[in-house]
């Protein structure tokens, strides 16, 4: 008995599986490149509002593959907004017979909103990317109509730095400023330009004592006394940067028109701002007063 015991105990134990490698052609096309997540989806909000959507999220990609800078996956969900495990459905979920195991927020090194209305990210979701951004010092970067906060998660308006406060003007020309001319590559944009689109009007939390504005509206060229004006301070910041924790917080209200997307200033900002979003730039936000 002994020596049968001794035996099993000596028994070799069964080979342990070597993890499954992709099949040639099949591995990670962007190895060693940024990454970043960019949603579209308004699917909650206005859904007549912004058909420049496609452009813009078609415009942000082609940004990032023509500089090399970043390779961007568009979603229209936010369902890779998690630190959770993401596979597919039907045969592709976990278990199936050709499971498929999606992406989440450990592969990205930024996420793009370009949002509206609340979502259907779920609690867990929403402290993940707050989580993501102040706590992994990852980046975000608000397009847009993602700069109007969700009513009921302030926290993302405290990460953002601002609520939505209208469009006094609508869609209207009107001249912008470059406030922070040594930004990454802002030096090459004229000191101030005129362009077309919805400017937004901010309200608390908005202070300039906790963020950087980079690019603000020039007052002169706007109708101060539009009913819809609230600033008594004739402040309306468009694109600004900020810190949130360890991360990097980008925001741009620009973008609502087609013909914003085709700006090449606007280009040059939003794609300035994503490469300091996923810290391919070197820039220590400066909050400042209005000039």
């Amino acid at each position: 008995m002994l020596l049968c015991c001794t035996a099993l105990a000596q028994a070799p134990s069964e080979p342990t599986a070597a993890p499954r490698s992709p099949p040639p052609g099949y591995g990670d096309a962007y190895a060693g490149k940024k990454k970043v997540l960019v949603i579209g989806d308004l699917h909650t909000g206005n859904q007549n509002a912004h058909d420049a959507l496609s452009h813009a999220i078609a415009t942000i990609e082609q940004l990032g593959r023509s500089s090399g800078a970043y390779v961007a996956f568009l979603r229209t969900d936010t369902q890779w907004v998690t630190k959770d495990e993401v596979w597919g459905m039907g045969d592709y979920a976990k278990g199936g017979s050709r499971q498929a195991r999606g992406r989440n927020l450990d592969a990205f090194d930024a996420v793009v909103f370009y949002t509206n209305g609340e979502t259907e990210m779920s609690a867990q979701q929403k402290q993940a990317l707050l989580s993501y951004v102040r706590d992994e010092g990852k980046g975000f970067v608000a397009i847009h109509t993602a700069n109007i906060p969700y009513p009921s998660w302030q926290d993302y308006a405290r990460m953002i730095s601002a609520n939505w406060d209208n469009h006094p003007w609508g869609i209207v020309e009107a001249r912008l400023r470059v406030e922070q001319p040594g930004f990454p590559g802002l030096a090459a944009l004229p000191p101030s330009f005129l362009a077309r689109d919805e400017f937004y009007q901010y309200a608390d939390p908005f202070t300039r004592d906790d963020v950087d504005v980079l690019v603000s509206i020039d007052t002169s060229s706007v109708d101060l006394t539009h009913r819809n004006v609230h600033r008594v301070d004739h402040d309306f910041p468009q694109v600004w940067v900020k810190r949130f924790g360890k991360g990097r917080v980008f925001s741009s209200a620009l973008g609502h028109t087609d013909a914003s997307w085709d700006d090449p200033n606007v280009q040059r900002i939003v794609l300035e701002g994503i490469k300091w979003a996923i810290g391919s730039s070197s820039y220590e936000p400066k909050p400042h007063k209005i000039p």
